[in-house]
């Protein structure tokens, strides 16, 4: 495998539901066994609660992002970092007026390619809404119900 060099700038982020997503390093540079991406989460955005079968890691570079593991609420700032094993259930929403950027590490790198098939597929919200857990399922992700009112 090739030794993957990204320069600043070198990739246009992907459109995940109005969050710009880069894509650092993918599975396909690595033999599937890890990704990683940068994200820029806006204020109150981020995707509900789900669990995946990989694991995940999230290193606030600015603002900061409310989190919810397992069912409890976490706020995380600059220079926090939050390890996520597969199967936890959790979901984040940007917290601070200027969009947080995130670094996500991905083990194995299942992740690229849900988040292509979100940029190429999900246009319009809510019109779209619908695909999203598909999209998911074909993926390994698994969005939890919403909470009943």
């Amino acid at each position: 495998m090739p030794a993957t060099i990204v320069k600043a700038g070198d990739r246009s982020p992907l459109n995940i539901l109005g969050m710009p997503l880069t894509m650092l390093c993918e599975a396909r540079e690595t033999g599937g066994s890890w990704s990683l991406f940068e994200e820029e989460v806006p204020l109150g955005m981020g995707p509900p609660p789900h669990r995946h079968d990989w694991d995940e890691a999230y290193y606030i570079l600015d603002g900061e992002v409310d989190f919810e593991v397992d069912g409890e609420p976490v706020r995380s700032a600059k220079g926090d970092f939050n390890y996520l094993p597969r199967n936890t259930v959790h979901g984040f929403r940007g917290a601070s007026q200027v969009p947080a950027r995130v670094l996500i590490f991905a083990s194995p790198a299942h992740g690229s390619e849900f988040f292509h098939e979100v940029n190429d597929e999900v246009r319009s919200l809510p019109e779209d809404a619908a695909k999203i857990p598909q999209i998911g399922e074909r993926h390994g992700i698994h969005f939890m119900p919403a909470p009943v009112a």
